[in-house]
């Protein structure tokens, strides 16, 4: 292996201006265009704001906040704290004003740069549980500039040119500063976002990150003539350490609008790699699906034979067979006359996409392969940096998440759970040892997974130690494989099973309702609002096949014995996804109580005074 390149963070941005002076390096897809940074470009920025973050009393080891949607400020702010020796603490932009606030005092934050007003509004809520914060910096100031109690982030990185152009010899300062950083220096102090409870601060030091970055690069292949599509929030450890990656090894990164502008900004970037989570694929299938459904009936079954035959080929090549001849001469046409004009929609070029932070359905995972877009799953936590085992791109073993890095070590518990140890391993909770002491011990870190590892070191995830489900007989449910069966069909959005210290074990089902809505008309049944369809019997009798099909997988004290259909998909916005669109299976328990135990009660169907459709198998 080769010696790494880098070895902290703060070296990143000189690592990239000097190895790779390209006229477009970052952009950001804004309405009609797109904004443009030059390598040359993002260096200076970089200097220049960490200059002009020590002009207004950022000193090593200080902590930053950044409360911003991913875009080129969120990673300029970023580098750019990091190469003054600071400590960056990232937020979600979606947080309400108390999370934000618990986050920005418990780290002991002193500077905080923001989005815009709306963010800035949040922190003021705060303000009075926040003696440490100093400063607020806002990146988009607007026609009237910013508060008084504010700072435009233009207007510190004006102060550090200033600095820059006045203080003799202040770049040779700043490049000595960055270089005499330590491996082992705090970086970031990350706070999951969690699925229960307050969220605990993970300190990651720069080796944590680059042990990671030079273990994932050299098992994936990323080089200067990829273009990457960024969309996933940067305040999430995977996304953060694959824009690292990508600004490592020189590709251009161009970043989404908006995660609902997706769709345009894919065909508008022609990305080349793409990293994403679960549902985002989910929703890409449920959407292709949909649109063939009500298509007439020769493209249905055009695309059904097309896709039937990238699945022999995939399936073929995947387990290391060639196809035969006419196989392949039938799906080079296939892939002629329709996969190819499916691909377009994500902009044609992608060589492969990646996927992580959740479990993503082997179902999903086909699918993609059958399209021509190879999908690398990899399998982690913020704890880890994130990335623990990923899927090599010459073996992939689908239903497993591929096999630990290179120095990376991973075992089984006797009870199931997942272990690990290597340089990518946090330091520690912040201001909670208690918290470290319960998941690091005898030099392995707890993961709180269940999982197994195969003869060839395959690693498999089968659910959450602590989300195991135990009936009233004392049966031990693993929630999340019975999930991913009801997943299959795209009428379903999410599926979260419920049970615990019950009789029986049930599911709440998420009906994702533009696919629902054509499929209502395919069947020759009439649409309606999400309110009204949840309580139809027809509607139902399209989701008690899902449930009959995955029963038939199960041992019988784990089959589904009722369940629910949800007027309402889940979000961040109502507590029930978290940012990275983990489903909070205690929010959900909460908000739709009423739901659940009309499940369980006596021969009753009505919940909360509006009428849930409940089916009993």
């Amino acid at each position: 292996m080769a010696a790494p390149l880098i070895r902290t963070l703060a070296e990143l941005p000189s690592h990239v201006a000097g190895r790779f002076p390209k006229p477009i390096l970052v952009r950001r897809s804004v309405g009609d265009r797109f904004e443009d940074r030059s390598s040359r470009e993002l260096f200076d920025q970089i200097r220049d704001l960490s200059l002009g973050l020590d002009s207004i009393g950022v000193a090593p080891a200080d902590r930053v906040a950044i409360l911003a949607n991913s875009r080129p400020e969120w990673t300029i702010a970023d580098l750019a704290t990091l190469t003054a020796g600071a400590v960056t603490v990232p937020v979600y932009a979606t947080l309400p004003p108390g999370q934000v606030g618990y986050i920005l005092a418990d780290a002991g934050v002193r500077v905080v740069v923001v989005e815009d007003a709306t963010q800035a509004a949040k922190v003021r809520d705060e303000r009075h549980r926040l003696p440490e914060l100093e400063q607020i910096v806002v990146m988009d100031s607007g026609p009237d500039g910013v508060a008084s109690d504010a700072i435009a982030l233009a207007d510190v990185m004006a102060r550090g040119h200033h600095r820059l152009m006045t203080e003799h010899g202040l770049a040779r300062v700043y490049r000595a500063r960055s270089q005499a950083i330590a491996p082992d220096q705090l970086a970031t102090i990350i706070y999951t976002s969690g699925t229960t409870g307050h969220p605990k601060g993970v300190m990651l030091s720069h080796q944590n990150f680059v042990s990671n970055l030079v273990d994932v690069d050299e098992l994936i292949s990323i080089t200067d003539d990829d273009t990457a599509l960024s969309f996933l929030p940067l305040s999430h450890a995977f996304e953060r350490m694959v824009v690292y990656l990508y600004l490592y090894k020189g590709a251009t990164i161009a970043f989404a609008e908006a995660i609902d502008t997706l769709g345009r900004d894919m065909q508008r970037v022609r990305p080349t790699v793409m990293a994403g989570v679960p549902r985002v694929y989910e929703k890409l299938r449920a959407r292709i699906v949909e649109a063939v459904a009500v298509a007439p009936r020769v493209r249905q079954g055009l695309f059904g034979w097309a896709v039937g035959l990238g699945h022999a080929v995939a399936s073929a090549r995947l387990v290391g067979r060639e196809p035969g001849v006419l196989t392949r001469a039938q799906a080079a046409l296939a892939d002629l006359l329709v996969l190819s004009k499916v691909r377009a929609r994500t902009g044609g070029r992608l060589r492969f996409v990646v996927s992580g932070s959740a479990p993503l359905s082997r179902e999903v995972a086909e699918f993609l392969f059958a399209l021509g877009l190879p999908v690398l799953e990899g399998y982690g936590l913020t704890e880890t940096s994130p990335v623990l085992a990923a899927m090599p791109p010459g073996a992939v073993r689908l239903g497993t998440v591929g096999r630990a890095l290179a120095h990376v070590e991973l075992k089984i518990a006797d009870d199931g759970e997942v272990l690990a140890r290597g340089p990518n391993v946090m330091v520690g909770y912040y201001n909670n040892p208690e918290a470290t002491a319960a998941v690091m011990r005898d030099g392995w870190f707890h993961t709180g997974d269940v999982g197994r590892i195969d003869a060839e070191g395959y690693l498999s995830i089968t659910d959450r130690k602590k989300e195991l489900i135990v009936t009233a007989g004392g049966k031990n449910v693993a929630p999340q494989p019975i999930e991913a069966l009801l997943k299959r069909d795209p009428i379903v959005a999410e599926a979260v099973l419920v049970g615990d210290r019950r009789r029986f074990v049930s599911v709440l089902l998420v009906p994702d309702f533009p696919t629902l809505e054509q499929r209502l008309a395919v069947e020759g049944l009439t649409s309606g609002g999400p309110e009204e369809v949840v309580t139809r019997e027809d509607v139902r009798q399209l989701f008690q096949p899902l449930v009959d099909q995955a029963n038939s997988a199960l041992a019988s004290y784990e089959q589904v014995k009722k369940f629910a259909l949800l007027p309402a998909e889940f979000s961040v916005a109502t507590g029930e996804l978290t940012p990275t669109l983990k489903v909070k299976r205690r929010v959900v328990a909460e908000r739709w109580k009423d739901v659940i135990e009309g499940i369980y009660a006596e021969g009753s169907k009505e919940t909360g005074g509006r009428r849930q459709e409940t089916g009993e198998t």
